[in-house]
């Protein structure tokens, strides 16, 4: 699968931008602030109706302008589709597949696919447990896209439960009369039930990259391995969905003191962690730079290796990320990555992109792209 074209209108720093493109790798190369990550971040929306940069739509937007378009034609095999995004910040998003408007954003997920490396992937390793789940969540949905679903009803229903929890916990402390928590009962089998389906996924999918990343860490680090991933929930050892639903209702029971008196629900996949360990101690805070660094490139490249392996291969996506490498680990990334159907390169220096990556150049100043 690869983007032949790519066609921004009021996206970050783009009034307008038109990008056809090649397979194979292409380089964009400029100064820092001209926007060159603001095309790979584009492709990575439509893959993912996200940003690796924002946790909202609004600053994808151009300033002063009401909403932004992502478009791109994709090509996979013999077939040929237009993908289009309207980005409506405050209200909801549009989505068109082919020129059809009848379809609902998270229909356009599976079309184009992505897996990126970037600076903010160290936060992977070094950074909180919602980054890692980000991750996990990210990769679920690349595989199946209908778990776009399963995600949204489940934060649906973790706010309701929470909401009822929380107005539990209020006139708790303001001395009222205690609220009737049979509704409670329910809501917890909601959660438990499309948390379960959401945490056989992850499950699943840890212990399919579990190999993948261990290879790919001795590619990168040889000898520096091995590297395991342990998911850590609060239903270790369940496995299937039914043990799994079980298991949510269980420990939701135990600690639905604590939850009334907090107002928060204490335990479910929103509370999870990956645990990445490097030979027998965690990856975060004993791993140096470099082999958080390792780690972090690692799981991206096992991620590639598995969405591959599943028939329909991914757009590489490096963004500014040879600059944060040293010369050892840039070479062997270039080499690992070099085959790949189509891949997108940001560099601020030209130089620093190893010639193994030979394709298209792109100078990208002021708002525009150009091919040099």
């Amino acid at each position: 699968m690869h983007v032949t074209h790519l066609s921004l209108a009021d996206f970050r720093s783009y009034a307008r931008v038109e990008v056809p493109l090649d397979p194979g790798v292409s380089v964009f190369v400029g100064a820092n602030g001209q926007g060159k990550t603001n095309l790979v971040e584009a492709v990575g929306y439509l893959a993912t109706l996200g940003s690796h940069r924002a946790s909202s739509d609004a600053p994808l937007v151009r300033m002063g302008a009401e909403r932004a378009i992502v478009r791109a034609a994709v090509r996979q095999g013999e077939r040929s589709q237009l993908v289009e995004l309207e980005l409506n910040p405050g209200r909801a998003n549009r989505a068109r597949i082919n020129r059809s408007s009848q379809v609902r954003p998270r229909d356009v997920l599976g079309i184009v696919r992505t897996v990126l490396f970037a600076p903010e992937d160290l936060a992977l390793v070094k950074g909180d447990p919602g980054e890692r789940r980000r991750f996990l969540d990210e990769m679920i949905t690349a595989r199946s896209p209908r778990m776009a679903g399963v995600r949204s009803d489940y934060e649906r229903v973790l706010r309701q439960r929470n909401t009822l929890l929380k107005s539990a916990a209020m006139a708790r402390r303001h001395g009222g009369r205690s609220m009737d928590l049979s509704t409670l009962d329910v809501w917890d089998q909601h959660l438990a039930r499309v948390g379960a389906e959401l945490l056989a996924q992850r499950l699943d999918l840890v212990a399919t990259l579990q190999p993948l990343a261990d290879k790919a860490y001795e590619q990168l680090a040889p000898g520096g391995g091995p590297v395991a991933l342990e998911y850590k929930s609060a239903v270790p050892g369940a496995h299937g969905r039914e043990a799994l639903y079980e298991g949510l209702l269980a420990a939701m029971a135990e600690v639905r003191k604590q939850e009334i008196e907090r107002g928060v629900t204490l335990v479910g996949p929103h509370r999870d962690d990956l645990v990445l360990k490097l030979g027998e101690l965690p990856a975060k805070g004993y791993a140096s730079h470099g082999e958080s660094w390792s780690y972090a490139l690692a799981l991206r490249l096992a991620s590639y290796d598995l969405l591959r392996g599943e028939g329909n291969e991914p757009v590489l996506v490096l963004d500014d990320v040879f600059a944060e490498l040293d010369a050892r680990r840039r070479e062997r990334l270039a080499e690992l990555v070099a085959p790949g159907e189509q891949v997108l390169v940001t560099a601020a220096v030209d130089d620093d992109v190893p010639g193994v990556l030979a394709g298209a150049r792109y100078g990208v100043a002021e708002g525009s792209v150009e091919r040099l």
